[in-house]
């Protein structure tokens, strides 16, 4: 049984209530969020293997229905070895705007339980319901009804896991998948913990299990019974610690309703390797133009721009810049990014993957920005928003620069493998 498969495979049946005293943190999980939105659409789909992901040569594995995943295709497989994997399968192209509209949704669904909600991405987060019991009633109680009002108002199912803390929560939502609820009593967490394999602490990576495995523990409880000193000796001081307390179940942080993303990025990998710094250039146009929309759309600006470029031999380069002020300006974040990809010394070189990021976020208008008298910049942000407003009605790519339409025939649409639904949203996790 593979590492991913062990950390994935079903919980035990369910059997009499827990005990849910004290369980006032939930993790809610979409069950493979961006092929269940798809089937909305799709119903004749379902029951079939779907692969929601990039369509091109080099994409790659977004999402994958429960049937894809039993032929062995998970997220972050190349596409080409996932068809190879699930011949019969589905492929459907990446719509991140339905996918957000969704998410945006559920999460407004999750507020009005607890404004203590804390989102990890467009389809989890952990909520602490601990002060909406008189209203609502037992953890386990709001976890099954969030779980209805899910699939009635959206149509899509969820996972949620019920517990004391965020760890034993989020374990639990992966145990019961898909469509499922598991409560983890209080005074259960280590029947529940030691018995997994001790892939399932946060911060085990294959290089940590192999270190782990060398020492001979396999499970989590073999790890809580080894001594403190001889994990820090082996693992380090930090890592030996984390790796302890959780072994224990203990995990004191809170559910964060104030977390925001670390950054906001966009970023494509060419069908075909590209050296002509005119495609380079539109490209980052067109990655910063996404990216700038999501930052007005969360209301978010960023004072550090990044750019990532990827060679053919797959070696990475990435150059940032610290701005003087933060910016959600699509022009703004675009001169940067062609500013880093010159510097770079890469303008001739064969580039496989290249991405745009905005970091050091700040809520927008948070920080104060001094003016000249003939700064623009209002004019842009004006701009913007306009043709965001344009977007929002009446579809994205309505209305874009110039540069980003296609006058040129099929060529800049072969060199880029460009299809406008496609493209990464990372957000710091």
């Amino acid at each position: 049984m593979s590492r991913k498969q062990q950390l994935h495979r079903p919980g035990p049946p369910p059997g009499p209530p827990a005990d849910d005293t004290g369980c006032g943190v939930l993790h809610v999980d979409m069950d493979a969020f961006f092929v269940s939105v798809e089937l909305l659409e799709r119903p004749e789909l379902r029951g079939r293997p779907v692969i929601v992901g990039g369509t091109g040569g080099r994409g790659v594995v977004s999402a994958a229905s429960y049937e894809a995943r039993r032929f062995g295709v998970h997220s972050a497989m190349p596409m080409s070895r996932a068809r190879r994997l699930a011949p019969q399968a589905v492929v459907l192209p990446v719509r991140h705007e339905r996918y957000a509209a969704v998410s945006a949704a559920v999460f407004e669904l999750f507020h009005t339980v607890t404004p203590l909600v804390e989102g990890l991405s467009l389809d989890e987060a952990f909520l602490d319901v601990s002060g909406a019991l008189r209203r609502l009633g037992r953890p386990a109680e709001i976890a099954a009804k969030i779980r209805a009002d899910v699939a009635e108002q959206q149509g899509i199912t969820c996972s949620v896991g019920v517990a004391t803390t965020k760890f034993v929560a989020k374990l639990a939502s992966t145990r019961c998948k898909p469509d499922g609820m598991l409560v983890v009593p209080a005074d259960g967490v280590l029947d529940f913990l030691h018995p997994l394999p001790v892939a399932a602490l946060w911060g085990v990576g294959e290089r940590t299990e192999n270190a782990l495995f060398r020492l001979g523990l396999r499970t989590v409880g073999q790890l809580a019974r080894t001594p403190l000193e001889r994990l820090q000796r082996e693992l380090g001081t930090a890592v030996g610690r984390h790796l302890h307390e959780l072994s224990w179940g203990r995990d004191p942080r809170p559910v964060d309703p104030d977390g925001v993303d670390k950054s906001v990025g966009a970023e494509e990998t060419f069908p075909t390797d590209v050296d002509d710094p005119v495609v380079i250039r539109r490209e980052l146009l067109r990655l910063a133009e996404k990216v700038g929309e999501r930052l007005r759309r969360g209301g978010h600006a960023g004072r550090t721009v990044t750019v990532k470029l990827r060679r053919g031999d797959f070696s990475t380069i990435t150059r940032s810049r610290t701005l003087p002020d933060p910016t959600d300006l699509t022009r703004v974040i675009y001169i940067t990014a062609c500013e880093l990809y010159e510097a770079s010394g890469l303008e001739r070189v064969r580039l496989r993957l290249i991405g745009v990021r905005v970091e050091n976020l700040v809520t927008a208008g948070a920080a104060p920005r001094q003016l000249a008298l003939d700064d623009a910049e209002d004019g842009w942000h004006a701009a913007e928003r306009a043709v965001d407003q344009v977007a929002h009605r009446f579809g994205r790519g309505t209305l874009r620069p110039a540069a980003l339409v296609r006058r040129d025939g099929p060529g800049v649409a072969a060199a880029t493998g460009r299809r406008d639904d496609e493209g990464n949203d990372a957000r710091g996790r």
